[in-house]
């Protein structure tokens, strides 16, 4: 008998496996693909507060999330870092002293330490001035946070695996029934289709944008959530600017897009806001969506962005409370935890909303309102804690990419920077031995080896070539298809390897 099941192995799921298993309380996770396959790695890779969410009086929600920033920025130094955000003016839109009093907001309301304040730029001069329209002359700059999304998750659930939770990927939740103080749940193995039934004392539904699914068709449950489905896409094109500081462009339709330095040789541009209707199992960034940002950025890059230039496009569907707001851009981000179950009844708890930004304190909330059935939990403790790999400061990580580069003289400059703000100090354990770059193993491309595989594989429930390439590090933007293929070919071999061997 666990204490909880968890539904998912997003953001939500892994956070609060982490936070409870911390706590005591036995867990397990279920998710049907792999971790952060859904929204989890498809976001823009901000940690942020929401700048334009202050224009819908959502004070309170921008303050909580400007706190957990610098919370974040302290438990993840290697995938969190500082980044500065450059706001240039458009004079057909919003006034200059408007601006300039959200940005005095949004620098004192979260009780910023770490981060500097935001100022004004004359974009004539500036370095950011210079990949604009010359009719960009001023501009504002204000700070917030780059993250790996997927990577975030991933140590989540190395964190709350470490602590006693129970991580399985590949597992299918086919029916989930209470039997009055516990439920039964079973679980089908997507990859070799056995079945199981675990019991739990609660259940939480983290499942993402598949949430209303698991309550109508997997649990059964009559509730039905409020619950609006909104598709986000992003496009990736090669470099714009050479600088490290990423651009926010309001846009005339009242949206706002950003254009963020991206794994070195690209720019990130994001994101949409449409409503979604459709298969989940097909989620993509649509033509017009790629046609949208393409022009979007245009209005303000003196190089013209077409949808040729392309090349690679994502698209994820995030659940948000629906609040009867009519443009999708404003429905509210805030999150809103649904208990389901009377007195002495074990309790469904589904996750609806939330960001990136704000898992943390999300789990928290989630913990706090299971409080009755879980007396003897644990208090609180993530708010000064550290994820794997993050016992480092912020300023030390280019310090930790010397060390390792010195350490592992195989590696090189470029490859030790990129372990180092992936993995942090697990990369030690990762390089343990190596003195000769045949120690390295097999080389796949993009200075990707067989020992990073290996750990990928043993430890982060890495199974598939997209599984590492796309969300445990983002090398498949700089592997050709032939590496691509190899890495497969590997992965399945070393698999039906394993299998023979048991």
């Amino acid at each position: 008998m666990r204490d909880i099941a968890i539904i998912g192995g997003g953001i939500n799921g892994c956070g609060i496996a982490r936070d409870a298993a911390g706590r005591g309380l036995s867990v397990l996770v279920a998710e049907m693909n792999d971790l952060a396959s859904g929204t989890s790695s498809s976001s823009t890779k901000l940690i942020h507060g929401g700048l334009r969410y202050l224009e819908q009086y959502e004070f309170r929600f921008v303050r909580e999330a400007l706190k957990e920033r610098e919370v974040l920025l302290r438990m993840a130094p290697h995938i969190v870092s500082p980044m500065r955000f450059v706001l240039p003016h458009h004079r057909g839109l919003r006034p200059a002293f408007l601006i300039r009093l959200g940005l005095f907001l949004y620098d004192h309301l979260g009780g910023r330490e770490k981060l500097p304040p935001s100022g004004a730029l004359d974009l004539r001069h500036a370095p950011a001035g210079k990949p604009l329209k010359p009719e960009f002359t001023r501009g504002f700059e204000y700070s917030d946070c780059w993250v790996d999304d997927a990577r975030l998750v991933v140590l989540n659930a190395m964190d709350a695996s470490a602590r006693g939770a129970e991580v399985r990927v590949r597992t299918e939740v086919v029916s989930a029934q209470r039997h009055q103080d516990h439920w039964h749940i079973e679980l089908r193995d997507s990859v070799s289709g056995q079945r199981e039934t675990v019991r739990s004392r609660a259940l939480i539904n983290a499942a993402g944008a598949w949430a209303a699914d698991v309550i109508a068709h997997r649990i059964g449950s009559a509730n039905r959530s409020s619950i609006r489905l909104v598709k986000g896409s992003h496009i990736v094109v090669p470099k714009l600017f050479q600088h490290e500081k990423a651009y926010i462009f309001q846009n005339a339709d009242r949206r706002i897009i950003f254009a963020i330095p991206y794994e070195q040789h690209y720019t990130l541009i994001g994101t949409t806001d449409v409503d979604f209707n459709g298969d989940l199992s097909e989620i993509a960034a649509s033509e017009e969506e790629i046609d949208y940002l393409c022009r979007a950025a245009s209005e303000y890059f003196a190089a013209a962005i077409a949808p040729s230039d392309v090349v690679w496009a994502y698209a994820g569907v995030r659940t948000l409370h629906d609040n009867g707001e009519v443009a999708a851009q404003e429905a509210t981000r805030d999150f809103t935890l649904e208990l389901d179950g009377r007195a002495g009844e074990a309790p469904l708890l589904s996750i609806i909303g939330g960001k990136i930004t704000t898992y943390r304190h999300l789990a928290e909330e989630a913990l706090s309102s299971l409080s009755g059935v879980f007396p003897r939990a644990g208090p609180p403790w993530t708010r000064g804690s550290v994820l794997p790999g993050g016992d480092f400061t912020a300023s030390g990580r280019d310090q930790l990419t010397r060390e390792l580069a010195a350490a592992f003289p195989p590696l090189g400059a470029d490859t030790a920077a990129r372990l180092a703000r992936t993995y942090g100090t697990m990369a030690y354990d990762i390089l343990g031995g190596v003195t000769r770059p045949e120690d390295l193993g097999i080389h796949f491309g993009a200075n990707l080896y067989e020992r990073e595989v290996a750990h990928l594989v043993k430890n982060e429930w890495a199974r598939t070539a997209d599984d590492i390439l796309w969300r445990r590090t983002k090398l498949g933007l700089h592997m050709s298809e032939v590496e691509r293929s190899r890495l497969s070919d590997w992965l399945a071999w070393r698999l039906e390897a394993t299998r023979s061997a048991c």
